[in-house]
């Protein structure tokens, strides 16, 4: 692939994807969203990659839309922005359905698109110093990036508004309180923790947890019955797996287990 904004490279089985305009705070344009797009897509059919890591270069780990950019777009700008959404927008439905974990790692501050991404990670650990705030409306604008489908969700109807209408910032502590992040450790560690998450779940049972992870996103959408019949045939198809077997078998005889992903 040849990027310009992003860097990218599998290393123990996890895709380490790295936001690379620290002098643009990583603000979201139009090739920023083509290269996303395409490391996504080349993680979803990359059997060699178990886990995603994803972090950013520099004290921004995005500061939303390339603004800069989309006023020197003058009369072109409607017709920019619609392109480019279909890459960001796309990058997001391939880093969503794709069985594999995606971890990320926030340091310094995530806003409009920055936090629309925040929102569609797996799982985000953050900084101390971390803040976050959906600054969409202050530029006259309304939300993209999917936030609408995956904030409330995460947070509640009632503080997805808050964050939108207000633009209030919320620091680290909030956003892990409110549940839009999972764990907030000291900044100098963020990037550390995100690769030793996603390196133990590439070493781990890798099918299991990709197809936890699709089941789980299914359920949220499901009735009660049809999420009952989807868990009951995957976990059966699960105990028929090298993993599932190995697991089972090490709990039994007290060991500890060598998952190889199969």
């Amino acid at each position: 692939m040849n990027l310009s904004t992003i860097n990218y490279e599998v290393r123990d089985g996890v895709g380490h994807v790295r936001f690379a305009r620290p002098e643009a705070a990583n603000a979201v344009n139009p090739a920023f969203s083509t290269d996303l797009r395409h490391v996504m897509l080349e993680i979803e059919f990359d059997d060699a990659v178990k886990a995603v890591s994803v972090t950013a270069e520099g004290k921004v780990f995005c500061a939303g839309g390339d603004l800069k950019e989309f006023h020197n777009a003058g009369d072109g700008l409607q017709q920019l922005a619609a392109g480019m959404l279909v890459d960001f927008h796309g990058a997001i439905y391939h880093m969503n359905r794709m069985p594999k974990p995606v971890i990320a790692g926030v340091r310094g501050s995530a806003g409009g698109a920055g936090l629309s991404l925040v929102s569609a990670f797996d799982l985000v650990v953050c900084g101390e110093s971390a803040k976050f705030t959906m600054a969409y409306t202050r530029a006259g604008v309304t939300p993209d990036g999917t936030s609408t489908y995956f904030l409330a969700r995460h947070i509640g109807l009632r503080r997805a508004l808050d964050l939108t209408l207000t633009n209030r910032v919320l620091s680290a502590s909030e956003a892990e309180s409110w549940g839009l992040v999972n764990r907030v450790v000291p900044d100098d560690d963020v990037d550390a923790a995100v690769a030793e998450m996603a390196t133990t779940m590439a070493s781990g049972p890798s099918w299991a947890l990709g197809h936890a992870k699709r089941i789980l996103y299914q359920g949220y959408e499901s009735s009660l019955e049809t999420a009952g019949e989807a868990e009951g045939a995957l976990i059966a198809e699960s105990m028929g797996t090298h993993d599932g077997k190995e697991g089972i078998a090490a709990f039994v005889q007290r060991r500890t287990p060598s998952f190889d992903g199969s």
